[in-house]
């Protein structure tokens, strides 16, 4: 009987740290969770995005821009190429090496 119920205890032990475990990693949002690495995950590594990220994380990198409906149009084609966007407004572009490095037929920069 005390067998019995000594592994009761301990069943709902491992439950209740289980459950804080998985609840403590539901309150952080996805965006803000670190990579291995120690960086701030913002889709900044080749195919950390999903295709449905892209509008938000375009939204956001076109905000400063008076050009906006090319930025997003180029942003969003970019991203669902890559599944990446550089973190900020501007710049940043070596944190996604595909979105850097794809290019105009003239050689510009395809991705804003």
């Amino acid at each position: 009987m005390a067998t019995k119920l000594a592994f009761l205890f301990y069943l709902l032990f491992v439950a209740t740290i289980l459950a804080q475990k998985q609840a403590s990693s539901a309150a952080v949002p996805a965006s803000d969770q670190l990579h291995p690495q120690g960086s701030l995950q913002y889709g900044t590594s080749e195919g950390s995005l999903r295709p449905q990220d892209c509008p938000s994380k375009c939204t956001y990198r076109c905000s400063k821009t008076s050009f906006k409906k090319p930025c997003m149009l180029f942003c969003q084609k970019c991203c669902a190429k890559c599944l990446c966007v550089p973190p900020g407004t501007y710049g940043n572009k070596q944190v996604c090496p595909c979105y850097n490095n794809w290019k105009t037929k003239r050689g510009g920069p395809k991705c804003p």
